[in-house]
């Protein structure tokens, strides 16, 4: 087991996969719910006993229904936990760029300048989930420029209009940093790392990806493999002998990926579903 994975910290900020023959990776999918129905259609065709599942964030993003999305999400995790021997831990979720930003716009009267902020968000696609929760961009600035009690007061009701949906709060609010196989073997991120830092200082290189991710020419920290879902060209699957990364464009034109590793870090199966 890596010596980074001992701290007590794991446990609520990072997903540990016991007892897995092979682990399923699902790719960004940016609010398309079709193509993410049609690969859990596929996926259940295809599981086997021991297997587990790791979602790579990007469940936000500018697709056309991204509360339909979450629903597909939390039904398909209650099908997968009725199978004998499956546990919650089985199945990670990741939290990706989007939920990150979506975690921000809910205390962004806390930032310094949130009128510039908001600009970054919108600029980043976070108004299709605004417009998927009954808000909008303009009804967000009318709050912002009111200052901190008005923003304060937007975005608690952000809050509760996510709450009135079952399960999205806490889908949202339960999203781990990275996920591991519990004896060391495959690392699961959202964008990639900084192989210069322990797991415990990436920081934003999860959300955010690091120019060094597609140096890697050694194994990391112990790792057989990094394997992440997202990559801002959308190149579909790339190997490469100690990463992976799954990003065939879903949300933009391409398509929702999933591949399956068994713990030596060899892909035994993969899915690719067009948008």
């Amino acid at each position: 087991m890596c010596t980074t994975m001992k701290s007590s910290e794991y446990k609520e900020k990072f997903g540990s996969i016991s007892c897995a023959k092979r682990v399923w990776a699902v790719s960004s999918i940016h609010g398309e719910p079709e193509p993410l129905i049609a690969l859990h259609d596929e996926l259940a065709k295809r599981w086997q006993t021991g297997d587990r599942l790791v979602y790579l964030g990007n469940y936000l993003g500018p697709g056309p229904d991204i509360k339909e999305v979450l629903d597909e999400l939390l039904s398909f995790r209650i099908n997968r936990l009725c199978l004998p021997g499956m546990i919650p831990e089985d199945i990670v979720f990741l939290r990706g760029a989007q939920e990150e930003i979506w975690r921000s716009l809910l205390q962004l009267q806390l930032a310094s300048e949130p009128s510039a902020v908001f600009d970054w968000m919108i600029r980043h696609d976070i108004g299709s989930t605004l417009k998927a929760y009954g808000e909008s961009e303009e009804e967000a600035r009318k709050y912002i420029r009111e200052g901190i009690l008005a923003t304060t007061k937007w975005t608690n009701r952000l809050r509760e209009k996510i709450r009135s949906h079952a399960g999205h709060n806490e889908i949202l609010v339960s999203l781990r940093r990275a996920a591991f196989t519990k004896n060391g073997e495959l690392l699961f991120a959202h964008a990639g790392i900084d192989p210069t830092r322990p797991v415990l200082e990436q920081n934003d290189s999860f959300w955010w990806g690091s120019r060094r991710f597609d140096k890697i020419e050694e194994p990391y920290s112990g790792f057989k493999l990094i394997i992440c879902g997202y990559d801002k060209e959308h190149k579909g699957i790339t190997v490469k002998p100690y990463t992976v990364t799954l990003d065939g464009g879903c949300g933009f034109g391409g398509s929702l990926e999933a591949a399956c590793f068994t713990l030596d870090g060899t892909i035994d199966d993969q899915i690719s579903i067009n948008s």
